[in-house]
């Protein structure tokens, strides 16, 4: 039964099947799978099993497969990852999707996670091909809804990575029915090579975070290679990613098509989705678009609102709901100021009933200056900064420039800039301003990085929104040229009085630009164009509840007042008791977001003592990174408290000064050195220079001669400890570290290990979340387990590693799965997991190891040795049942 509607535009008959050279291979599932219950209290269990695809050159990927609820056939879903991610990513979008009654598939894609195989950046005949053969296996699933014999009803959605291989697949699958893809690209060479300038740091990040060029297959590896030494991409470079982008297959992407882009997005920028909506418009097909507040430079993923509409275009296009609401055709968040409760930017929605493109409503803004002439540098340094790819961390720094505080350096004698008179009431930019400028240069070619900035009626702040640039490489420019610019797409409000500066660098940080000094010029030759798009609406704030009952409410609280004359107190009183104590959580709870019963953090508690270095270990979506959160004030919890020293934390408690944390990595501006970059970061605390310890944090971190030297000549390492000494200024008696050794080598991370067991030396306190089991098992003193938002196991290191109660079982053969499941069903054993020896079994009150290996010999066991366990990582396995 085919439920799609009747009468859309969008309906196609079904072509011949296109297929890939790499398609034709034999797909082997390995073994019968892993099947777990993911257990959520009132909602029906997830059933996910784990198998193994093997393609036909050898590839293994990794995936795993969701249901729940009743037998029967269900639409099924492709929930792709993010680039250096995995199938583990995306597990809790894929568990709600299968709540809602879909059939959800996740993976890890080549050279990522458990899959073997060269990273191809979706490659046709590689990453794109896997998805054709995920789509065949769930054509054989009896709970997968078929459209005919070989073709499931099936979705793909994904962010970044995942959602250009969402679009690759479409293009490349006549079986694919929807697609949803957030903040991805539709053209990787004009990603990486805007303008014909190549974006170094992003494609930089794209090799490091692969895990290094030889992870690639060998024609990304030579071409990222070639590239990065001469600083110009080549006709073959931009050949090669063209191939690998959705734009290759742009005219066979004819499914209904859900875009969300992020406005904080240095790496893929609005652009991109509107060259996508464009193209699969022309097709025929729906496309709404939603440009979101967050994106790869940091502000707000908006996750549970993306996850809802992502659910509701599926149950539309793929369940045929036709009451199902899919939103506007285009939305847009925009930033309305700062909660005060909690310091976060409050977000709201504009709208269209039509996506307004790139150009809608232009207004003509004049500018005016003369002709100017400015000097590209030898070496190109230094170099201006916009954005910092990577590293605005959470928040982003463009959220930062949405509220009005700008990070942009442009320095003197290397840009020209063209002002705007103030503005005569507020201006709304949504879409890309267009100038044309005429050009000269002494050398043949010029590089230019232009953008418009928002300058505050004092003329000195001036804002760049969303941290944006426009690279553009005049070829031609010794004779003259006019170029035409489109700046940077983005949404920005430019109040009364304020005016725009259009300005054109010769360098930027971002991007290679020519090493030999050179002089450029520039004039205008025109106006800036600067859409409005009319048709997109503010929604109307909703009147606030305390406008009804404010009065009532006031008046009962003066009668009380006035009858018992107590006081309501802001927050609980200090418990004395708990005064030389660095951190108590009793009973912490936190709810997913509009959600009464589904939990990230449930019921948590434990105690940290002084001179303690604590681990906090779990796997992905544990509720790590939301105790974190809470316990630095970033987010209220739901239920339970957190006592820091006695006082109970709130956002903006004043006990938090005592807390030093580092999250997600610190963004520091290249081109002053390690010291500056400190002292700057303490003088915007505005807490007296002598409280920050400087030297006794430089000490600890152990930098040395290396702070008198610019950020920009750091190593990975050196960034990492300088980032622990920025969370140690002032010496703070509780530090907070959250995986403070990723992207480190060995030799990093022991440096690291030494940092943290030298600051808790002194009797302060360190809590280290982190993923790698062998380093927290050799720099911390105690751990905390958690897994499913809830506390497993609290204690000292040794306790937990040489735990009675837990037994290696090795084994001639590996052990199968029915067997350790009849293991853990054994009177007296509280869980069994498969490990490369054998078996992992925890003993629960009633067990013993003399009968555990009576049963074992009943069960016909091949064991070969009995015995307690030595390595954390097994305890932790064991702990965690396997979930990890």
């Amino acid at each position: 039964m085919d439920l799609r509607l009747p009468g859309r535009p969008w309906l196609r008959s079904r072509r011949p099947r296109r297929t890939l050279a790499a398609a034709a291979a034999v797909v082997v599932l390995a073994g019968a799978g892993t099947w777990t219950a993911v257990a959520s209290d009132d909602a029906p269990p997830v059933r996910r099993a784990d198998r193994v695809m093997t393609t036909g050159d050898g590839v293994r990927i990794d995936t795993s497969f969701f249901t729940a609820g009743p037998d029967g056939r269900r639409p099924a879903v492709l929930l792709g990852h993010g680039f250096g991610g995995s199938k583990e990513d995306v597990r809790e979008q894929a568990e709600d999707l299968a709540r809602d009654g879909y059939a959800v598939l996740t993976w890890s894609a080549r050279g990522f996670g458990r899959s073997t195989g060269k990273i191809g950046l979706n490659d046709p005949e590689g990453e794109v091909a896997d998805v054709s053969r995920l789509i065949d296996w769930l054509a054989g699933r009896p709970e997968v809804r078929l459209d005919k014999a070989g073709d499931p009803r099936v979705g793909i959605a994904g962010n970044s990575y995942g959602g250009a291989v969402a679009l690759l697949g479409a293009g490349h699958d006549d079986r694919v029915d929807a697609i949803a893809p957030a903040i991805t690209y539709f053209d990787l060479a004009d990603a990486l090579f805007p303008g014909g300038v190549f974006k170094k740091l992003w494609a930089g990040a794209f090799v490091t975070s692969g895990g290094g060029c030889a992870r690639f297959e060998p024609a990304l590896c030579a071409m990222y290679e070639r590239v990065a030494e001469s600083g110009v991409p080549d006709d073959r470079a931009r050949a090669l990613l063209e191939a690998r982008s959705p734009s290759a297959v742009a005219d066979r992407i004819d499914v209904p098509t859900l875009l969300m882009q992020g406005q904080t997005d240095s790496l893929f920028p609005l652009g991109q989705a509107d060259a996508a909506a464009r193209a699969i418009r022309a097709n025929g097909a729906p496309v709404d678009v939603d440009w979101l507040a967050g994106g790869h430079d940091g502000g707000d993923p908006e996750t549970d609102r993306l996850h809802g509409r992502v659910r509701a275009w599926f149950d539309r296009y793929l369940k045929g709901d036709k009451n199902a609401d899919t939103g506007p055709a285009f939305r847009v968040t925009r930033t309305g100021g700062v909660d005060s409760t909690d310091g976060r930017a409050q977000l709201r929605g504009a709208s269209a009933d039509s996506y307004p493109g790139l150009a809608a409503g232009t207004r003509s803004v004049p500018l005016a200056g003369r002709e100017q002439r400015f000097a590209n540098p030898a070496g190109a340094n230094p170099p201006a900064v916009s954005a910092l790819p990577g590293i605005g961390g959470s928040g982003g720094l463009s959220q930062l420039s949405s509220l009005g505080v700008g990070v942009s350096l442009d320095f003197p004698g290397q840009h020209a800039r063209f002002d705007s008179a103030p503005v005569a009431r507020d201006l709304r930019v949504t879409g890309s301003p267009t100038a044309t400028v005429r050009v000269r240069s002494t050398s043949d070619d010029a590089v230019l990085f232009a953008k418009v900035y928002d300058v505050g009626a004092d003329g000195r702040q001036q804002v760049l929104p969303s941290q944006l640039v426009t690279p553009v490489r005049v070829e031609g420019a010794r004779a003259g040229k006019d170029v035409r610019l489109t700046l940077p797409a983005v949404d920005h409000e430019v109040r009364k009085g304020h005016r725009l500066r259009l300005v054109l660098a010769s360098t930027d940080l971002g991007y290679a630009s020519p090493a030999a000094p050179a002089t450029y010029s520039v004039a205008l030759k025109s106006d800036l164009t600067v859409p409005t798009a009319p048709g997109v609406t503010t929604a109307a704030a909703p009147l606030p509840a305390w406008v009804v009952w404010l009065p009532v409410a006031g008046a009962a609280l003066a009668l009380a007042l006035l009858l018992t004359g107590r006081r309501r107190t802001a927050a609980p009183a200090p418990d004395p008791e708990l005064a030389g104590v660095p951190l108590q959580i009793t009973g912490l709870s936190k709810r997913y977001a509009r959600s009464a019963d589904r939990y990230a953090v449930r019921e948590l508690s434990f105690r940290v003592e002084k001179g303690q270095v604590l681990g906090l270990l779990g796997p992905n979506g544990a509720g790590k990174t939301t105790t974190l959160r809470m316990l630095m004030g970033l987010i209220r919890p739901d239920d339970g408290e957190i006592r820091v020293f006695g006082h109970a934390v709130r956002p903006g408690a004043p006990v938090l000064s005592r807390v030093g944390a580092f999250v997600e990595g610190a963004g520091f501006l290249p081109h002053l050195s390690g010291r500056e970059n400190l002292e700057l970061y303490w003088a915007a605390t505005g807490r007296p220079p002598e409280d920050a310890h400087l030297d006794e944090a430089l000490e600890i971190a152990g930098l040395g001669d290396a702070l008198a030297r610019a950020v920009r000549t750091y190593s990975q390492g050196m960034r990492q400890r300088l980032a622990i000494a920025q969370a140690m200024l002032g010496l703070p008696d509780l530090l907070i570290l959250d995986e403070p050794t990723n992207g480190l080598d060995p030799p990093q991370i022991r440096e690291m290990r030494e940092v943290m067991i030298r600051y808790a030396a002194a009797g302060r306190t360190v809590i280290v979340s982190s993923h790698l089991l062998a380093e927290v098992e050799q720099s911390c003193t105690h751990l905390v387990v958690m897994d499913r938002g809830r506390l497993v196991q609290a204690g000292p290191v040794h306790e937990i590693i040489g735990s009675g109660d837990t037994l290696l079982v090795g084994t001639v053969t590996p052990v199968e799965e029915p067997v350790a499941e009849k293991v853990a069903a054994l009177p007296g054993i509280a869980s069994a997991v498969r490990t490369e020896e054998g078996l992992l079994v925890r003993l629960d009150a009633d067990g013993t190891a003399p009968r555990l290996i009576a049963e074992l010999v009943r069960l016909e066991v091949p064991v070969t040795s009995v015995g307690p366990h030595r390595r954390l990582e097994d305890a932790f396995l064991t702990l965690i049942g396997g979930s990890a």
